[in-house]
């Protein structure tokens, strides 16, 4: 990929998308381009920090496992996403293993470059502090979930969660999440056990509150689930 291809691509990130073509040019002379397969690590947990990434096209699952190899989703990343988010300015390593969900190409620049970068341009800077403090509300939201609410609850909050994500609204209301989640993948996003989120997509399938469509893709009645909160 040359540079202009990649300035084209980074200027489709929302930190990018207002530089002009001036500003750009020292992020492009660092930028590189690579395409990863499904299924591949881009990183593992622990491996020291060397790039930060941005999603040109695919998915990328970022998780956390513990001592006795359980899985913990943290999040799935998608198109014009940036990861890791917690290493900026800090000597560290990668917080969780970063996996290929669908075919992707990622642009990746060294980080410690990339801090250097940010030092001399404030207005990134406070796009980035922007992102993370919208991770750090996701984060806590999903904390207050974890203690306010019951297992049903908090798999009624995932799946709306899920619609805001990667939603996108059909002919009769519904809201179709455009991504693929096994319940295995939805049970290690909340802490909870496969079978729980079985029984209880079982049980929202039939207050049809949640369908499948051809693709086998959820379709989601979101008013509805948004009463079963209150």
């Amino acid at each position: 990929m040359n540079s202009q291809s990649i300035q084209e691509l980074l200027q489709k990130v929302p930190l990018f998308k207002d530089l002009t073509d001036y500003e750009m040019e020292p992020i492009v002379d660092l930028a590189k381009s690579r395409i990863y397969r499904r299924g591949t690590h881009i990183f593992m947990q622990g491996d020291p920090l060397t790039n930060v990434y941005f999603i040109h096209q695919g998915k990328v699952k970022i998780y956390k496992t513990d001592f006795h190899g359980k899985e913990q989703i943290v999040n799935v990343l998608q198109r014009d996403d940036m990861f890791p988010h917690q290493g900026f300015f800090r000597q560290d390593n990668y917080p969780a293993h970063a996996e290929i969900l669908e075919d992707a190409t990622l642009i990746y620049i060294p980080i410690h470059s990339f801090e250097n970068f940010l030092i001399t341009h404030p207005e990134i800077c406070i796009k980035l502090f922007r992102v993370l403090g919208d991770i750090i509300v996701d984060l806590q939201s999903r904390l207050e979930e974890k203690i306010l609410h019951n297992t049903y609850e908090q798999i009624v909050k995932l799946l709306l969660r899920l619609a805001r994500q990667y939603g996108t609204k059909t002919s009769d209301r519904h809201i179709r999440v455009a991504t693929h989640f096994t319940n295995r993948e939805l049970a290690n996003m909340i802490g909870s056990s496969r079978e729980t989120v079985s029984r209880t997509l079982t049980q929202l399938r039939k207050q049809k509150l949640v369908t499948m469509d051809k693709a086998g893709f959820f379709l989601l009645d979101t008013e509805k689930l948004e009463d079963e909160m209150f």
